[in-house]
Order: structure tokens, then C-alpha cells, then sequence
């Protein structure tokens, strides 16, 4: 099995890193590669798109941090993306925010989209991580405002929000490549006072379940 471990940043996922070149964490027909890919759905959809077509991997794993939308979900918690969508893409109408498909600009069920959403299919795999699988959303810019966070929450029901899930849904879903998306809560979307954020809190719990995925994916062979 050859297993693809990537993040926008390499400090998100550093521990998981250093335990796998710490261990033997190979076996006949199995190894693990790390890519960084960078900040955003360009930098992602890039960076996968390019690695796919020279090495093929037959799992994706993408981890990050995120902000909550839930209370529920608070900094942390880590959680497991099933559905992803791309919610800034569109225009705000006065206090109403139109995307891609209430424009008709695409159809929201044409393939890779179901309903808006680009929903992660692998249900094996996702069967032997044993975390919350909650829906995210992917936007460009840091949601700041209550106005707007609340119309994401009523719109698309959405608990993560990060800036590079999306790309990784719509990739491998276009090249039929299985993946899973981790995210580690960082901070509730809307806060700005940055003591209160808890970005290493996030990471090391991160880290600590994305090595315990790693042992659950070798053991599907």
C-alpha cells in the first residue's frame, strides 16, 4: 500500500513526521510520503494534482487545523471530514449569499458534486478511524463575522471550516483515489483574540490520531 500523507503546513503534521522516520514504518509492499502542499484550494488542487500523475498513491491522507462552528466541536476535538464544500465561491446579495449553484453556474449533482457537496465515499476506510465524521466547509478568506458565520451554519449545516478540504475531495474524487480527511480543531471560526486559540493543543492531538490512522490504514492489507 502506498500511502500519501499531506498538509498545507509542515508544522501541522512535524510529530507524525518525526515518528516516521523514527520507526521501521514500512513493509513489504507498503511506505508512507509526506507532501506539503501549501495554503488554499489552488496551492492543494496543484500540489495533489502533480503528485498524483507521477506517483499514484492508492490512499490520500490530508491533516490540518480548523476552526469549529459548533460548540460542541470545541479546540481540540478532532474530527473526521465526510462531506466538503466550497462555500465562498459565489457573490453576497445584499444579506444573502448566492454560490455557483444557486447561480446555475454548475450543477449541483454533476459529478464530482452531490447536493454541493463533494462527499467522501470510502466508507472501509473510514470505518476503522474511529472519530466524529462531521461536513466542512473550504473558503478562501478566514471567516471573521458573526453575520456571515451564521449564514454558513444555516446554509450548509457545516461544523470545520478550513482553506484546503475541498481541493483534496475534488481531486481525489475526479482520479478515483481513496482519502481521508483529518482536521484538529484549533479555535471556534469567528474568534480574533488569539490567546484564546489553541493551535498546539490542536496538533498535538492531531498528530497523536493521525499516527493511530496509520495503523488502522496498514491494517486493511
Amino acid at each position: 500500500m502506498n500511502i500519501l500523507l499531506t498538509a498545507a503546513t509542515p508544522h501541522e503534521i512535524q510529530s507524525t513526521g518525526e515518528y516516521l522516520s523514527e520507526k521501521t514504518y514500512y513493509r513489504k509492499n507498503c511506505s508512507v510520503n509526506v507532501l506539503i502542499t501549501g495554503v488554499g484550494m489552488v496551492n492543494t488542487a496543484y500540489a495533489l494534482t502533480k503528485y498524483i500523475y507521477q506517483y499514484r498513491p492508492q490512499i490520500i491522507i490530508q491533516a490540518g487545523i480548523g476552526g469549529s462552528l459548533h460548540p460542541y466541536y470545541p479546540p481540540g476535538t478532532v474530527v473526521m471530514i465526510g462531506e466538503e464544500i466550497m462555500a465562498d465561491m459565489g457573490v453576497q446579495e445584499e444579506r444573502e449569499f448566492r454560490d455557483i449553484f444557486d447561480l446555475h453556474l454548475a450543477d449541483e449533482n454533476i459529478f464530482p458534486f452531490s447536493k454541493k457537496m463533494l462527499v467522501c465515499p470510502h466508507h472501509p476506510i473510514m470505518e476503522k478511524i474511529k472519530l466524529p465524521v462531521v461536513r466542512g466547509i473550504t473558503v478562501n478568506e478566514i471567516t471573521t463575522g458573526s453575520d456571515r458565520m451564521q449564514q454558513l451554519i444555516e446554509k450548509y449545516g457545516a461544523v470545520i471550516e478550513s482553506m484546503e478540504g475541498a481541493a483534496l475531495h475534488f481531486v481525489c474524487l475526479q482520479e478515483s483515489i481513496p482519502f481521508v480527511q483529518l482536521r484538529a480543531v484549533s479555535n471556534f471560526v469567528g474568534e480574533r483574540e488569539k490567546t484564546k486559540w489553541q493551535i498546539q493543543k490542536a496538533i498535538a492531538h492531531l498528530n497523536r490520531e493521525l499516527i493511530e490512522v496509520m495503523h488502522q490504514l496498514l491494517s486493511l492489507e
